[in-house]
């Protein structure tokens, strides 16, 4: 009989990689192919590496579709040595999958999230649920709350945004986003973009970038047309980044946080 997980099981194992065994039914498939169809999955965190991915028991694994790597790659996954190319339908997918060196996953293969790094599997599904990017992770909280509170935010000294009706979002480790209607919003000041983002909490992200010549970067401002159940109290309300933009609440001027969005920002940023 499998035994549903109700506690957390963190492991570690001596090369630092965290673990723990998952209760989801998760398949993964490259186009109409099922390659994973797994009822054992096991969660796996990298160091330095915030988000987790699965690995699975190499028995529900289509191993017939894996090749030895031709070209593995060196330093990447913690030390991991042994590498797969996919092949399927005539098609050699290069270091689709690996095997971490921890004894404690023996016998276990990963795979890379094609929306995610650009190879690999491109279908993920958890249960009835197709997921994105990654997989969620069991310790991370994603709330969006109706609220009152008076937000403003700022772009060069120019007011862009002014609403006392946002909805707040708060998620494990970032600062509070704050969704704002869009008839609160000087959208005529933006121009939308091709930029797409997905989120594995939220959904799939649209954008608009500033306008002005202020040196800002493109794609501050997104919205979920679509957004997961969970969250969707974020439909079509529109947000921007803390870290470049000037948010008051309540006649509060915040901080811009420094966050993992911070650095790759500032690369962007017009000179």
């Amino acid at each position: 009989m499998t035994a549903f997980l109700t506690a957390r099981a963190v492991r570690t194992t001596p090369e630092g990689l965290l673990w723990e065994p998952s209760g989801r039914w998760v398949r993964g498939r490259r186009g109409e192919v099922t390659v994973v169809d797994s009822r054992h999955p096991v969660l796996v965190w990298e160091p330095e590496v915030p988000v987790p991915t699965y690995a699975f028991p190499r028995e529900e694994v289509r191993e017939d579709l894996l090749r030895p790597a031709k070209n593995p790659p060196t330093g990447t996954h913690t030390g991991s040595r042994i590498f797969y190319d996919l092949e399927l339908d005539g098609e050699l997918l290069e270091n689709a999958a690996w095997t971490f060196p921890a004894s404690d996953l023996a016998g276990h293969i990963a795979f890379e999230w094609f929306r995610r790094t650009g190879r690999g599997l491109d279908h993920w599904y958890e249960e009835e649920e197709e997921i994105f990017v990654h997989p969620r992770d069991p310790h991370k909280r994603v709330d969006a709350m109706a609220s009152s509170r008076h937000v403003r935010v700022e772009i060069d000294g120019t007011l862009v945004a002014d609403t006392v009706r946002p909805v707040l979002l708060f998620e494990t480790a970032l600062p509070t986003r704050f969704y704002i209607p869009r008839e609160d919003v000087r959208l005529e000041l933006f121009v939308p973009t091709d930029h797409r983002t997905g989120c594995p909490y939220k959904g799939t992200a649209e954008y608009w970038s500033w306008r002005g010549g202020a040196a800002v970067p493109p794609d501050i401002v997104w919205s979920y047309p679509d957004p997961l159940p969970a969250v969707g109290t974020i439909k079509n309300l529109l947000a921007f980044y803390n870290e470049a933009v000037d948010i008051t609440v309540d006649g509060e001027a915040l901080e811009r946080p420094v966050t993992p969005f911070t650095r790759a920002l500032s690369e962007r940023t017009p000179r």
